[in-house]
């Protein structure tokens, strides 16, 4: 893996606001290209709402995104972007068969009104395999387990070949069978350089993959640095967003009111 100090990703003075209530406040996030960063905090930390505002799915309230050197608003190149999202509305809408759901991944690369190439095809048999799917690409994704449609997800998103991928929780309620898989596929694509940015509760069978780790406290970041200050611990508490390990506290942030309750 190749790690320069090219930003792929930036997020400067960030502060995000739902419904009137502050979510994230003052954030600063710079990925630079080969890097695989962790994105950690306790529930309601601001986790998933950041890497919602980075890839444009939540307005910013105050600061600046760039992808790729470019301002989010004027980014046109959305195939070096590859967003995995939670799997809570995979199963959702029109039934559709693994194959079909994961060949949605190349809809940015070869546009909606093009048929399959065949490096299309090879493309999404190739994204199968990597995650180890290849057996079930017939089968209804409804019919599958949590952790066999957030490989369905994680597929669909390799397909498309992006520089960058963003992954929201992705071994949040899977089978350890499942995260060892989406870790063995975050892998693959890491020596190949792509750049990751990865938003986790712990680190799990990811740990071999992170170089760096973010850690969100009450919107804020609390800490960035090398992973090495999380060693031998693998979560954060879950009720104060602090390391667990003893010894090594983590940076203190003041508290905000108003931003307790669910992950955002």
């Amino acid at each position: 893996m190749s790690v320069t100090n090219e930003p792929v990703l930036e997020v400067r003075d960030g502060a995000v606001s739902l419904g009137g209530r502050p979510i994230l406040r003052d954030v600063d996030l710079v990925v630079g290209q080969g890097e695989v960063v962790a994105l950690l905090g306790a529930n309601g930390s601001g986790k998933s709402t950041l890497v919602k505002a980075a890839v444009g799915l939540l307005p910013l309230a105050a600061g600046s995104v760039q992808l790729f050197d470019r301002p989010l608003h004027a980014f046109e190149d959305w195939w070096r972007l590859g967003y995995v999202p939670q799997r809570s509305t995979i199963a959702q809408g029109v039934p559709a068969t693994v194959r079909e759901v994961v060949a949605a991944g190349r809809l940015a690369r070869r546009g909606p009104l093009r048929l399959p190439r065949s490096a299309d095809r090879r493309a999404v048999r190739e994204a199968l395999e990597t995650v180890g799917l290849a057996d079930r690409a017939n089968q209804q994704v409804s019919t599958l387990s949590g952790g066999q449609q957030q490989r369905v997800l994680m597929a669909r998103t390799l397909a498309g070949g992006p520089e960058l991928l963003v992954l929201d929780e992705p071994n949040a309620g899977v089978d350890l069978i499942s995260q060892q898989a989406i870790a063995d596929a975050l892998a693959t694509r890491a020596a190949a350089g792509s750049t990751i940015l990865v938003v986790l509760h712990e680190l799990g069978p990811f740990e071999p993959l992170i170089g760096r780790t973010v850690v969100l406290r009450e919107g804020r970041v609390a800490y960035d640095g090398p992973p090495t200050h999380l060693a031998g611990a693998g979560h954060l508490d879950a009720g104060h967003g602090e390391h667990c390990e003893p010894g090594e506290p983590i940076v203190h942030v003041p508290p905000m009111s108003g931003l307790l309750g669910e992950e955002r």
